[in-house]
């Protein structure tokens, strides 16, 4: 059983592509970028852009009958590796407790030159 995930409280996909997809019981996200819902770019440091991926996590795994409480896997994507400290500083404000398993690479360049854009895998409920 395959399932798309759409909601207006996170920005839309620019492409063709959707926000998220549920196949059995897992959802994989596309990757978030710091996107406002009304899809403008957040006008700011990492820690403000990274604040604004997870705003955008959130509502797309809500959507989908999961949290950030039910996500096993996360991708963080940097535009600048040296900003790593930063963005695991907000990151770990939402994963605290429950700790997915990670991965975190520099990338070249990021759609719409964020930076920084995460893509998360979770367990529906």
């Amino acid at each position: 059983m395959t399932k798309v995930v759409q909601t207006k409280e996170a920005p839309e996909a620019i492409g063709p592509y959707t926000q998220g997809i549920i196949v059995n019981n897992m959802f994989y996200s596309s990757g978030q970028i710091p996107l406002t819902p009304a899809g403008e770019m957040v006008k700011g440091d990492i820690t403000e852009q990274t604040h604004q991926v997870f705003r955008n996590l959130k509502a797309v795994l809500k959507e989908a009958g999961a949290s950030l409480e039910t996500v096993v896997k996360a991708t963080v994507f940097l535009a600048d590796m040296n900003q790593f400290a930063e963005v695991n500083e907000v990151y770990g404000q939402y994963f605290h407790e429950h700790k997915p398993a990670r991965s975190c690479v520099e990338v070249a360049r990021l759609p719409k030159d964020a930076l920084v854009e995460i893509e998360v895998i979770a367990l529906v409920k």
